[in-house]
């Protein structure tokens, strides 16, 4: 059996505004093996970039567990998180934004193994910055360029190369791909997925891509308002979506069918509920066309497993 590398046990972030309290994360369970993915997906404002960043600490959770390789480290100071840092990295979304623009490609390479005194010597450290730049697909030639004068597959290649050159366990990839054209896309996919082999890395995968996390993903939590509502595996969610707000995600994958006949979709009707101040009850309430009153306004809903590794969060799943 593959060992569980994290867990997340009623993990919450709350934020404090003038109105009340925003639940950005609200009672977030799962585990995660090593080697695997994990792909969270959901519609903006969810949660999902919000979970990877308490997930790593870079944001202080309000409540809840994270244990990371067998360590709970929820409660961990800042300068004891500093050695974890090399057992946890994260990929982001806009790889010009989480660039320095004054430093060169070898320097941003070098820069978290000279900050982790991984490696000493001038030499040495710049032997594992072309190393890790010909894994990621650099070329050598663009040592001395700056991050403006590069595309943005390029650019994400380097945030990648920057997050390998400490050696983690996971790697956190907020919408690593969304800010890239769909060509380009697909080679840092690919690219991401032979890392993954062949350095036997774990992958938390957040994404609003159906199509991509299907492709990318051993197992696939939707999340909604802060919470799971959906968690299976990959192949699980697309044959047999339950909750009615995943089956509305996937009603919305564009189908490549030239027909006649017009595909019939779900819409999800009404707006997202504020997450200020949220009553106790079911949170797709009010753009559910399946609720049933009396159930769904009773309480929120827990994720329930109604198969195999297929959890649900629905008060009308019996």
């Amino acid at each position: 059996m593959a060992k569980t590398l994290l867990e997340v046990q009623n993990l919450t972030k709350y934020f404090a505004t003038p109105a009340g309290q925003l639940h950005a994360v609200d009672g977030v369970n799962f585990k995660l093996e090593e080697g695997k993915t994990l792909g969270i997906v959901g519609e903006s404002g969810c949660g999902k970039s919000t979970t990877g960043r308490v997930i790593l600490k870079l944001i202080e959770p309000s409540g809840g567990k994270i244990i990371f390789d067998g360590e709970d480290i929820t409660k961990y100071s800042r300068s004891k998180m500093r050695p974890l840092r090399t057992r946890m990295q994260m990929i982001f979304q806009d790889p010009f934004s989480s660039l320095d623009p004054r430093q060169t490609v070898s320097q941003l390479i070098a820069e978290p193994i000279i900050e982790h005194k991984l490696i000493r010597g001038k030499a040495a450290i710049e032997e594992r910055t072309l190393e890790l730049m010909e894994t990621v697909g650099l070329a050598s030639r663009l040592m001395n360029s700056y991050p403006h004068e590069l595309d943005g597959g390029r650019r994400q290649r380097i945030g990648i190369a920057r997050a390998l050159a400490v050696k983690p366990k996971l790697i956190i990839c907020d919408e690593p791909v969304s800010a890239l054209d769909v060509s380009i896309q697909a080679q840092i996919l690919n690219l991401l997925k032979k890392l993954q082999k062949d350095l036997g890395l774990t992958y938390i995968f957040i994404t609003h891509n159906l199509a991509v996390v299907k492709y990318f993903s051993d197992d696939i939590a939707v999340m909604y308002l802060g919470q799971l509502v959906e968690k299976a595996s990959s192949d699980d969610i697309f044959a047999s979506p339950t909750h009615p707000y995943t089956k509305a995600l996937l009603s919305a994958i564009p189908i490549p069918k030239v027909t006649k006949e017009r595909v019939q979709r779900r819409l999800i009707r009404g707006e997202v509920t504020s997450p200020v101040n949220l009553p106790d009850e079911c949170r797709f309430l009010k753009r559910c066309d399946e609720c049933d009153e009396a159930l769904c306004r009773t309480k929120n809903p827990e994720l329930k497993e109604i198969a195999p590794n297929h959890f649900v969060a629905c008060s009308c799943i019996r």
